[in-house]
């Protein structure tokens, strides 16, 4: 896709009010410029077919050729810190073993013992070796055959490579990633756009805070779409409006990998008037009746706006002054819309990490198993580590099944309410995708542009390995004849 800019002309597809470039010319601080609107291909109108979120044919080409080939975030360093600790990545019914193999080496194996194909492991841990439970076949934590009890009956085994199979592993930003595909591109090469901008986060030095894992009721697309827009905002998250820009957030598309959606905070919504600027702060620090979407330095105090400036101004101060004193850093340089916004950036196909300095979230969402119609997602916060003591342990993960509310969970605040109105949502989506009379569904051209091109993706990787699949069978035809 090239890096025509045909949309915005005009700003006939735009919220009339204010764009979120306008309300950055108003900031306290200079704005670092990738959070300026970027590339804006034309990438069309066109609705796409229901059956997309529905079909098991259309989910099982999604198993052949859009999992096996593309970079999952599988985990942090941090989980798996010493030599032999292994954590186990699971998607589409593929399972991984994550090792760290060395001080310095991460490899991800196959789970897969190469005698009776049982799990090699069922359980993440520190291990010393990876043998197998069912008849004791073991290999070296690097992947290495170590022995076999019976190894005098396996004599086509002797003098061959019997070493565990081993999917692609990279790092980024404290992140692993795994990918099945050999031949895949490198993973720096695909989020650059995403790496770059995020030189300023430092989230090598970040620790996962919470860790939820939700279970729902929907295909795994119609789950990250609804963290791909705000405009939704306006009838699934009203309390949210009074300090949240959601009409007038800003999408873009850095590259065929990365996509990017900003929304200011601590401005309200232009779908509602009469707001003032105490209006926002008094909600911001949950002393107007509202529910904070996050905690705040000086939540559940009184705070007047002082004469002359915002409420975006004057939270994204108290912001920068208590992210000092919890972290130990000096923030005094960064923006407000870095201490406030939702600045998310999602990698192709199924993670969105938010940049900024303050406590942030990622998300990553995955098939629910071999199921079509639910899936689950990963809600995570990353927070900075203090600047002075060790580094704080990473939070486990709390499962949530099907019926249970993140709102179970303490600590969230507002927050909760925000998620457990979007999975509300969802499965009543993935019933009315069922029912559609007309099999189709339409996106908006620019605040659902980033949708539009996940399905556009995901086409283009179907269409490689479908023509792979198909000239692999042709040879193999010819050759039989």
């Amino acid at each position: 896709m090239d890096g025509s800019q045909p949309i915005g002309q005009g700003r006939s597809d735009r919220h009339p009010g204010d764009t979120y470039g306008d309300i950055l010319e108003r900031d306290s601080r200079p704005v670092p410029g990738h959070l300026r609107e970027g590339r804006l291909p034309e990438i069309g109108t066109e609705p796409v077919l229901a059956s997309r979120y529905t079909s098991r044919a259309f989910f099982d080409k999604e198993l052949r050729h859009l999992w096996p080939r593309v970079w999952q975030f599988a985990c942090r360093v941090e989980d798996i810190p010493d030599v032999g600790d292994t954590l186990i990545y699971e998607n589409v019914g593929k399972s991984l073993l994550v090792v760290r193999t060395a001080p310095d080496a991460i490899r991800a194996f196959y789970n897969t013992c190469l005698h009776r194909g049982r799990k090699l492991a069922t359980h993440d841990g520190c291990k010393n070796e990876l043998r197998c439970p069912y008849h004791g076949i073991a290999w070296n934590i690097d992947g290495s055959f170590k022995d076999n009890p019976i190894g005098w009956d396996f004599p086509q085994w002797e003098g061959g490579d019997m070493s565990l199979p081993q999917a692609r592993v990279d790092t980024w930003g404290g992140f692993v990633f795994v990918n099945f595909d050999p031949a895949a591109p490198p993973l720096a090469s695909l989020i650059k756009p995403l790496a770059d901008d995020f030189a300023r986060y430092d989230w090598e030095n970040r620790y996962r805070a919470m860790w939820i894992q939700k279970k729902v009721r929907c295909n795994w697309k119609a789950m990250t779409e609804a963290f791909m827009e705000s405009h939704h905002s306006l009838t699934t998250h009203p309390q949210i409006l009074p300090a949240l820009g959601d009409a007038n957030s800003q999408y873009d598309l850095p590259n065929d990998y990365v996509s990017r959606h900003f929304s200011a905070q601590g401005v309200p919504s232009p779908f509602l008037s009469g707001v003032t600027e105490q209006d926002v702060v008094d909600y911001m620090t949950g002393m107007g009746g509202g529910r904070r979407t996050r905690p705040f330095a000086g939540a559940g105090e009184t705070h007047k706006v002082p004469e002359g400036t915002t409420a975006r101004v004057y939270m994204a101060e108290i912001g920068r002054q208590g992210l000092t004193q919890e972290t130990g850093y000096d923030y005094s340089h960064a923006s407000d819309a870095e201490m406030l916004d939702a600045l998310l950036y999602n990698i192709f196909p199924n993670m969105s990490v938010w940049a900024g300095h303050a406590p942030k979230l990622t998300y990553r969402w995955r098939p629910n198993g071999l199921d079509v119609d639910t899936g689950l997602m990963d809600i995570m916060i990353f927070a900075p580590c203090p600047k002075e003591g060790p580094r704080p342990a990473g939070a486990p993960v709390i499962e949530l099944g099907f019926d249970e509310p993140v709102s179970s969970i303490p600590g969230l605040g507002g927050l909760a309410a925000v998620f457990d109105q979007d999975f509300g949502n969802l499965p009543y989506v993935q019933e009315g995708l069922h029912a559609t009379g007309n099999g189709q569904v339409h996106f908006a051209r620019y605040s659902e542009m980033r949708i539009r091109h996940l399905h556009q993706m995901i086409d283009r990787y179907i269409a490689v390995g479908e023509a792979s699949s198909n000239a692999s069978g042709c040879l193999r035809d010819a050759r039989i004849r």
